[in-house]
């Protein structure tokens, strides 16, 4: 019986995978054809990927793409840790309550909903200001970090709670400055949650689309929204090649963060 039950939970964990990876390894096989053919494979080559490479516009959004990522992440680490640090060292109970669930909101919010109400929130700091074009990569920065802070708080404040805080407190008696002591001891301990945090972050931003849709201006157009202006004309595999490009690098900076994450799970039980 349960020889049977373990091959039936095998056999739908397969087809979940096969139905979640199937269109992608498709898509990336198309990106090597030989022709501009979207239904079937002629041959092998690189002549896409090449012809990607030299789109000047699909470079220039893979570009803009990385600068937005990067200052996303900078942003939500600095902003989600000092967040992180300030809620755990609060002794208000009802406002860690009330910052805990504004946390989360970001999280359950729908996507749309959130991308709809920023834009409506810019276009209307827009008119107070008197300026017309407000949408561009300042707006894009904000709603990014937006959604992506509470991934940071989340992966830094479990780290400060496994911390024995005494440790900190005794560094202190010791004459070590409060600032100081933070940096020597307690961010040593809190810097695995703080790279998953910082990955996490990264890929978010790396990969929306919809929130981006609706707080970017005409001069700043990111990746996934390039390859969404694609779809207007007829498909052609360089954009397989492109959203292929990106899955690689999604998959490569979550291989990365669970690898990082294992090792310091494995850290904190040989010290525990």
């Amino acid at each position: 019986m349960k020889t049977k039950t373990s091959l039936t939970s095998k056999l739908y964990l397969g087809l979940i995978f096969f139905f979640l990876y199937a269109p992608i390894a498709v898509m990336t096989a198309f990106s090597f054809n030989s022709s501009s053919s979207t239904y079937s494979l002629d041959g092998f080559s690189t002549y896409w990927w090449i012809r990607m490479f030299k789109d000047s516009a699909a470079m220039d959004a893979l570009k803009n793409t990385v600068i937005l990522g990067v200052a996303t992440t900078v942003c939500s680490v600095l902003l989600g840790t000092l967040a992180a640090v300030g809620l755990f060292y609060s002794k208000n109970k009802p406002y860690k309550k009330l910052m805990s669930t504004a946390t989360n909101i970001p999280l359950m919010n729908p996507e749309i909903v959130t991308g709809i109400s920023m834009m409506l929130l810019f276009v209307f700091a827009g008119t107070l200001i008197h300026k017309s074009e407000v949408l561009g990569f300042g707006t894009l920065l904000i709603a990014h970090v937006t959604f992506c802070l509470p991934y940071v708080i989340l992966n830094v404040i479990p780290k400060l709670r496994q911390f024995n805080m005494n440790i900190y407190e005794a560094a202190l008696d010791l004459g070590c400055k409060p600032f100081k002591g933070f940096i020597k001891v307690v961010l040593p301990e809190i810097v695995s949650g703080i790279i998953t945090g910082a990955v996490m972050s990264f890929t978010l931003s790396l990969d929306d689309f919809i929130i981006s849709y609706f707080t970017n201006g005409p001069s700043f157009q990111t990746l996934p929204i390039y390859i969404f202006s694609l779809t207007k004309k007829r498909v052609k595999p360089d954009m397989f090649a492109l959203s292929t490009l990106m899955f690689a690098v999604i998959l490569i900076l979550l291989i990365f963060m669970n690898v990082a994450q294992s090792r310091a799970d494995r850290r904190e039980a040989k010290r525990i």
